[in-house]
């Protein structure tokens, strides 16, 4: 999760610092893994944004080959999860490899992003999913309302970082701001930003009420915000300072991609509810090992 989460920051921050075509070819950058005599930080950051997606892809490839390796031990569901996980991450450097090679076309970028965003947002769900495995019977029922308000905060939340994505993919803030060009998409970045807040706010008052066995779904939905209140003071702030201060940018991109990770969360605590028997442990036995080696 934090390689992932600092994948989706370091590739803002690629984007901030105008870094994105750095590297000009793909996979290598200057047609080395390391290219030192032209790093400099925009080559560092776009060189960086590449290895930190890599080891996400080595992560996640292990993992799905552990899990199915392991799948009599783990939930039916975690194989399949993985194996998803994996796909989108082929398809994430894919789009990676098309963001250089289409010079920074603003649709593929965006589309970069959402992956990037599908893939923190699958990951949080499935380790909470996980979690709950461990004891399923600690899970009571939720009620209607609750789940509705999840549903609707999954389904803003990560709109509206896509939104922002989308604009800052075309420039549109810094356009509107030194042209009055594509104002449009700032101010539908500002307006999708109340909705998305509200929906959080429902889904925390909703927590409140929940029984005690279901305290880390209320700790989960109170951070979240608090998270999305510091998200609105960022983003207030990076309008009035004109986008000129990356490291505050950077500090919204950040806490876009800690909420989504926390909506995915709460929905693999809450909504995704695997029927998976219950298991006493998730750590490896000492013959773990050998199991996996004979498949």
């Amino acid at each position: 999760m934090v390689a992932l989460i600092a994948l989706v920051v370091i590739g803002g921050v690629t984007r901030v610092m105008e870094a994105g075509l750095a590297c000009p070819d793909w996979p290598l950058c200057y047609g080395s893994l390391l290219p030192g005599r032209q790093m400099n930080l925009q080559v560092f950051l776009e060189w960086f944004h590449r290895l930190d997606a890599f080891v996400v892809g080595v992560a996640l490839l292990v993992l799905g080959a552990v899990s199915w390796l392991q799948r009599r031990r783990l939930p039916g569901w975690l194989p399949w999860a993985a194996t998803v996980a994996l796909a989108l991450v082929a398809v994430q450097g894919a789009l990676g490899a098309l963001t250089v090679t289409h010079l920074l076309e603003a649709s593929t970028v965006t589309a970069h992003l959402a992956t990037a965003l599908a893939l923190v947002f699958g990951m949080a769900a499935l380790h909470q999913a996980l979690l709950g495995a461990l004891d399923p019977q600690a899970l009571p029922l939720l009620s209607l309302p609750w789940k509705l308000a999840a549903l609707l905060a999954g389904l803003l939340v990560p709109a509206q970082c896509l939104l922002g994505g989308a604009m800052a993919s075309r420039w549109a803030a810094e356009r509107c701001f030194a042209a009055g060009e594509s104002c449009r998409w700032l101010l539908l970045h500002r307006l999708g930003a109340w909705p998305a807040a509200l929906s959080l706010l429902v889904l925390a008052a909703l927590s409140l009420g929940l029984p005690a066995p279901q305290a880390p779904l209320r700790r989960l939905s109170l951070v979240a915000l608090l998270l999305v209140a510091a998200q609105v003071a960022l983003g207030i702030l990076s309008l009035r300072l004109q986008l000129s201060q990356p490291a505050v940018t950077a500090a919204h991109q950040l806490v876009a991609a800690l909420l989504v990770a926390l909506i995915g969360a709460l929905w693999g605590r809450g909504l995704l509810r695997p029927s998976a028997p219950q298991l006493t442990s998730l750590a490896p036995s000492p013959s773990f090992l050998s199991e996996a080696l004979r498949g």
